[in-house]
């Protein structure tokens, strides 16, 4: 038996796998990590744009899927490696983020994120080389396990600002970059890992773009897995955690008994709010979430066409995660 277990271990130090991990997160996953960037853009297939034809969100798999099975979605899992000071919501096993703060590498400000329907919007998970794009630059032809992995690869994932994904949508490089120009060489140098990794083309005017922004830093490699965060950056350890949960529930405790001992006679309960009128740019409706991932239109943010609360279970302005 331990002849094998000593094997199998070779076997994971030989190609670059951490021992446990569910991850190959160094530079022999394919996306040409350590490389000039330059070099390898020149090698990736230049092609027109094809058809946006038969795109939903469903052809690249359930909308942040647990894929690497830790029991925790892909998007929360970004928003734990991405966020410093990290707080969980109480029972999820250190998987839901309830609060933390973001180094924004688009805009280069710093934001508060805290999980909540009018304010989770503010922090959201982008795809640095957007689902479109990649449908209309080979994604197609690739397997749907193939596409599923792309979509939920955390190498393709940054936490960012909610308005600049938004601005972003599904632009490649030739029509959007961040507007913190420090990280831009570094984005397109992700984009071109991406496309490599997953054999996806680029159109002429994209190279281009991208060969511009790479002429200011020649030494731009392909960044691996490491992010953009600081790694000397804060971070809530587990014991840390613990303490902040128990406080905050001796809190919450000594707060009900509080009130349940001196709170005044119940008020009679408000009349229940009217219904959020829709606007009629937003003239969308989707019956369930079924629904809404067929029109490959999930996840929907709040202010989005087709946002209903009722399709946002957890209220945290984001339905059909």
């Amino acid at each position: 038996m331990m002849v094998v277990l000593s094997g199998l271990l070779a076997a994971s130090l030989a190609i670059g796998l951490p021992v446990g991990s569910a991850y190959a997160d160094e530079p022999t996953d394919g996306t040409g990590a350590g490389t000039s960037a330059t070099e390898v853009l020149d090698s990736l297939e230049v092609k027109g744009r094809a058809p946006k034809t038969g795109y939903k969100r469903t052809q690249f798999g359930k909308a942040w899927a647990d894929v690497d099975h830790n029991g925790c979605d892909t998007r929360n899992d970004i928003l734990n490696r991405d966020l410093t000071g990290v707080r969980h919501k109480w029972r999820t096993h250190n998987c839901v983020v309830k609060s933390g703060k973001l180094h924004d590498p688009y805009t280069g400000k710093d934001i508060k994120f805290k999980k909540g329907k009018k304010t989770s919007t503010a922090v959201q998970i982008d795809h640095v080389v957007a689902l479109s794009d990649a449908w209309q630059k080979g994604a197609q032809k690739l397997s749907e396990e193939r596409r599923t992995a792309l979509a939920n690869d955390p190498y393709n994932l940054l936490a960012v600002q909610g308005r600049a994904n938004q601005k972003k949508s599904d632009g490649d490089a030739a029509t959007w970059l961040p507007s913190n120009k420090g990280f831009r060489c570094e984005y397109v140098a992700r984009q071109i890992g991406v496309k490599h990794k997953y054999s996806l083309w680029v159109t002429q005017a994209e190279k281009e773009a991208m060969a511009k922004v790479l002429s200011s830093c020649p030494t731009q490699t392909v960044p691996d897995y490491t992010g953009v965060k600081d790694s000397t950056a804060e971070k809530t350890t587990e014991s840390e955690q613990t303490e902040q949960t128990q406080t905050e529930q001796s809190a919450e405790q000594a707060q009900q008994t509080q009130q349940t001992t001196q709170a005044p006679a119940p008020e009679p309960a408000p009349a229940p709010a009217p219904a959020p009128q829709t606007a009629p740019q937003q003239d969308v409706y989707y019956q369930n979430c079924t629904a809404a991932r067929a029109a490959g239109a999930a996840p929907i943010y709040q202010g989005q066409p087709g946002y209903r609360s009722q399709l946002d279970r957890d209220h945290d302005g984001v339905a059909c995660e």
